[in-house]
């Protein structure tokens, strides 16, 4: 089943407050529960790469460095996109993303478009 409205809301938050609190275990927990059937995650104009890996890799060279500002969600019925500001933990500045997220029957596909 296709998860509704706030089903979609929840993983969006939910996901953004365990990277900001350093909960790998909430974070990893709120993408299985969302893609029990299958994850795909693009970078826009990178070659694909493994799902889980990509995730395991954010958290692993990032999470200590970055704390996500969202600046703005938009849900529109199974998909949605995310403005967020990446912010530095330790400094000034950060890097935006757009971050557009489609959810099917229990896959998620994410694709996420880097300011550089």
């Amino acid at each position: 089943m296709t998860p509704d409205e706030n089903t979609i809301k929840n993983f969006l938050h939910g996901q953004v407050a365990c990277w900001n609190a350093c909960d790998k275990e909430g974070f990893f927990a709120h993408y299985r529960a969302m893609a029990p059937n299958g994850l795909r995650i693009d970078y826009a104009g990178q070659p694909p790469r493994e799902a889980w890996q990509i995730l395991e890799g954010m958290w692993t060279q990032q999470n200590t460095k970055i704390r996500i500002e969202v600046k703005a969600s938009i849900v529109n019925g199974s998909e949605a996109a995310c403005h967020h500001r990446n912010a530095f933990r330790d400094a000034e500045g950060g890097v935006d993303t757009i971050e557009v997220y489609r959810f099917l029957e229990g896959r998620m596909e994410v694709r996420y478009f880097i300011a550089r």
